[in-house]
């Protein structure tokens, strides 16, 4: 007797159902958020781990007294926690929760406030991957490490695609990032370094009224 097998997901359905679990920004979180520099404290505890009021201090050009009121604000929305395993009696340590976040939220986007918010968090956001991005470039020029140049991809292309194939697409990438962000999370040792990991998929506007 023929019997059904039980087929597992493949990569990019799973990468689709683990994103389903990531956390929608209301519209409280996303106004916490909605300033340069908690943004910028936010990038930094989610590319480097956690840090102190003082560390971040140091990298941001700030006092510490501005980095402690940013990191309280942003921890109050449940962006960020105390790293307990790290603190001290004299300095409290901070780290962003594993998970991915969303900024993607209808009711958010269908107020002016939250639109507002939106658009402040995400200028802000692609505006320092830019900045990541050109300071490699001027590093790589300058001499960055061979190694680290023939491990990197900076490339643009074009294709025709559907919603559907795009959509596809999309689901193929993330399962390749997802795949490589779980299994080197925590990873240590003498070469390695935090690497950003950039994915842009979007339609063009119609030129011309060309389809």
């Amino acid at each position: 007797m023929a019997q059904n097998e039980a087929h597992e997901p493949d990569a990019a359905t799973r990468s689709e159902r683990h994103h389903n679990e990531d956390r929608v920004l209301d519209s409280g979180a996303l106004r916490a958020l909605a300033h340069p520099l908690r943004v910028r404290i936010y990038d930094i505890l989610s590319q480097y781990g956690p840090q102190t009021a003082s560390s971040l201090a140091e990298r941001l050009g700030e006092s510490s007294g501005s980095t402690s009121y940013h990191l309280r604000a942003l921890a109050k929305q449940d962006l960020i926690r105390e790293a307990a395993d790290r603190g001290t009696g004299r300095e409290r340590w901070w780290e962003r929760p594993v998970g991915g976040v969303s900024f993607a939220n209808p009711s958010a986007m269908a107020t002016p406030a939250g639109r507002a918010a939106t658009q402040v968090v995400m200028t802000e956001f692609l505006r320092n991957r830019n900045d990541q991005l050109l300071d490699f470039i001027n590093r790589g020029i300058a001499g960055e490490d061979e190694s680290w140049q023939d491990g990197t991809l900076i490339s643009t292309a074009t294709a025709r695609l559907t919603p559907e194939q795009s959509k596809e697409l999309a689901l193929k990438i993330m399962a390749l990032i997802d795949e490589a962000v779980e299994n080197n999370r925590n990873q240590t040792g003498e070469s390695v370094r935090p690497v950003t990991i950039r994915a842009d998929l979007f339609p063009l506007p119609e030129l011309g009224g060309q389809s």
